[in-house]
Parts: structure tokens; C-alpha cells; sequence
């Protein structure tokens, strides 16, 4: 058994799904921002995860939290060398 909707049921439908509209449309920019905030960081772990697995062998490692994979997640291969030489440069 079908219920049909009146008219201000209708309009009231339509009101609230062009509010829902509206809604992601202007929280699209932040939400894709933290997207990309996630995807460079879980990119900087994935980057220091392989450094330290190939400086296992020589006895090289990298501190691995969430300031240095944000880092080199945001810089790629320089942040790699950047926490490498302050991690140098705070030891000596």
C-alpha cells in the first residue's frame, strides 16, 4: 500500500533536500582539505616507514610520529632531508 504525499509534504522534501544541498556544498572545501591533510600523512608514514626499513641495514632510522610524517607527508623528499639534518643537527 502506497501513501501519497500532500503538497506541502513535497515542498517540505524539497526544502530540506536543498538545504542538504547547500550544506555540502559549502562544507565541500574543508572536508577535501582534511582528505588531503589525511592522504599526506598516511603518504609521510608510508615515505618514513621505507626509509627506515632500507636504513635498517646501515643503521640508519628516523623518528616516526605524526609532526614528521605531516612534514615529509607536506614536503616529500626535502622534508626527508629536513627531519634528517635536524635529527643530525639535534645530536651534535
Amino acid at each position: 500500500m502506497m501513501m501519497e504525499l500532500t503538497t506541502e509534504q513535497l515542498m517540505l522534501v524539497a526544502l530540506v533536500g536543498l538545504m542538504l544541498l547547500l550544506a555540502v556544498h559549502f562544507l565541500w572545501r574543508p572536508i577535501r582539505w582534511i582528505f588531503i591533510i589525511a592522504f599526506n600523512s598516511l603518504l609521510g608514514l608510508l615515505i618514513l616507514w621505507a626509509t627506515n626499513f632500507v636504513g635498517a641495514f646501515v643503521g640508519f632510522s628516523l623518528p616516526l610520529n605524526l609532526f614528521t610524517a605531516l612534514l615529509i607527508g607536506f614536503l616529500g623528499i626535502p622534508g626527508l632531508i629536513l627531519v634528517t639534518a635536524l635529527k643530525y643537527w639535534l645530536l651534535m
